[in-house]
């Protein structure tokens, strides 16, 4: 894999673990558990996984689970934390969809949470997380739904949410089928309340 440069996310892993990003983190793991029947026989992916944070919040309803960020602060932080649980059905690995090689392993579940933003090609991302998948898989993706660009502000270059309709429509076109996008949660954010929605899809 390329050497990445440092980001911002580096710098803020240290201290990415707050109050707040916890309860976002169980609110988004409950309406995971609502929405797709999830199994200890499951291997999971979670991409953009950060310090972890959903994926501790869904250990135990799943089998092992793959952390995969690009960012080394986070996944340094992650590290930490799964030794401390001594979590051996946790792993981290350095993956960035739009720049490396699709990995060999296969999964039945692909979840993210606040990282849909951050792709520039979303469409092909869904295409890359199809073929991921084993037969039968689930993609449960929670993130922003399309807002003013209050969220990040004019300086940061991600996408501005999303609207529901056009996320189906790309997963559809991924080849995944069922896809829905449903109410998730809400988050505060320099005072104003922003709604997150959760995509799911299967293949085939």
């Amino acid at each position: 894999m390329s050497e990445a440069p440092p980001t911002d996310f580096d710098a803020r892993a240290q201290h990415w673990d707050d109050a707040a990003k916890v309860r976002r983190a169980e609110q988004v793991a409950a309406a995971v558990r609502r929405a797709v029947e999830l199994t200890p026989s499951m291997k999971a992916l979670e991409y953009g996984a950060g310090t972890g944070l959903l994926s501790f919040a869904l250990r135990g309803a799943i089998g092992p689970i793959t952390l995969a960020d690009s960012s080394a602060g986070m996944r340094a932080v992650a590290e930490r934390k799964i030794a401390a649980a001594n979590a051996a059905d946790l792993r981290v690995i350095d993956l960035d969809l739009t720049r490396d090689p699709l990995p060999a392993e296969r999964y039945d579940l692909i979840f993210s949470m606040m990282t849909l933003h951050h792709v520039a090609d979303v469409p092909r991302l869904f295409g890359v997380f199809h073929s991921m998948l084993n037969a039968g898989g689930w993609v449960c993706l929670a993130d922003l739904d399309s807002e003013d660009g209050s969220f990040h502000g004019p300086d940061v270059q991600v996408h501005h949410g999303f609207a529901r309709a056009e996320l189906r429509s790309w997963l559809a076109a991924a080849g995944f089928q069922d896809a829905a996008v449903g109410d998730c949660c809400t988050l505060e954010h320099h005072g104003r309340t922003y709604s997150v929605f959760l995509a799911t899809a299967r293949k085939s």
